[in-house]
């Protein structure tokens, strides 16, 4: 039975690339055609396989209604929370998670620094998209269009002297933080406070969220916390595995 199950769940990613026939769906499990058939037509009584018109077969309209009602009900906050406490444990650091919605980008859940200097934010509220390490990397995901619309439409405050001037430079800074992966804010929106965020992606490579670590220049100046920022990426891409469905496998002790 678990040689059956290994070989069917083998046929999805096989389709995956592109509708094929039985022969070469039989050829990528090597086994026998009638081997093969069977399994594609249990897929397909169940929807995860479908064949069309020219014999061949493609992936089925249940595997993807099943993929986006898992995604649609999967909450990122719950399953990134024991990861900024534990950052948040290591680094002593006020942590933050961020989504974007619309045209604003929204602490979703945050965890305070154990130092008595706070930062002032709070679950809920929008961050300032121009200047914001957490806002950069999330808008900085938007395809070019959708990049050049909002930054055009958006109003540019001048928070501190370091902040983001114009819609040019914020879509330098946003190029910037393509290529590099990770972002800063280091005075931008006050200038005694620096943050650094790294991207939590999603099953498709996009990011679904961001996640940062923030604290006041006395307490760590912005070299000090920019050593953090491999530990701040790795913290990002385990939320983003685990999201994904493709962290490390689960013992199964039942």
């Amino acid at each position: 039975m678990s040689q059956s199950v290994e070989r069917a769940l083998r046929i999805l990613p096989a389709l995956a690339g592109g509708p094929a026939g039985l022969g070469e769906v039989a050829e990528v499990l090597a086994v026998h055609k009638s081997t093969a058939l069977r399994l594609l037509r249990t897929l397909q009584e169940h929807g995860f396989v479908y064949r069309q018109g020219d014999g061949r077969y493609r992936l089925g309209a249940s595997l993807f209604a099943l993929a986006a009602e898992s995604l649609e009900n999967l909450d990122v906050r719950d399953i990134a929370h024991p990861h900024l406490v534990e950052l948040n444990r290591t680094t002593g650091h006020t942590v933050h998670l961020a989504l974007h919605q619309d045209d604003e980008v929204v602490y979703i859940d945050k965890v305070d620094s154990r130092y008595p200097v706070r930062m002032y934010s709070r679950i809920g509220r929008p961050v300032p998209l121009t200047v914001a390490a957490v806002a950069k990397l999330l808008i900085a995901d938007l395809p070019e269009a959708e990049r050049s619309a909002l930054a055009h439409r958006i109003e540019y405050p001048a928070y501190t002297p370091r902040s983001t001037p114009d819609a040019a430079a914020y879509l330098r800074e946003l190029e910037r933080v393509r290529a590099q992966g990770w972002a800063t804010d280091l005075g931008g929106h006050e200038e005694a406070l620096n943050c650094l965020a790294a991207p939590v992606r999603g099953p498709d490579g996009r990011v679904v969220a961001a996640m940062s670590v923030s604290a006041p220049g006395v307490v760590a100046p912005a070299e000090e916390l920019l050593e953090l920022l491999p530990l701040v990426r790795r913290t990002a891409d385990a939320i983003g595995r685990e999201y994904s469905g493709s962290g490390p496998a689960q013992e199964d002790r039942s």
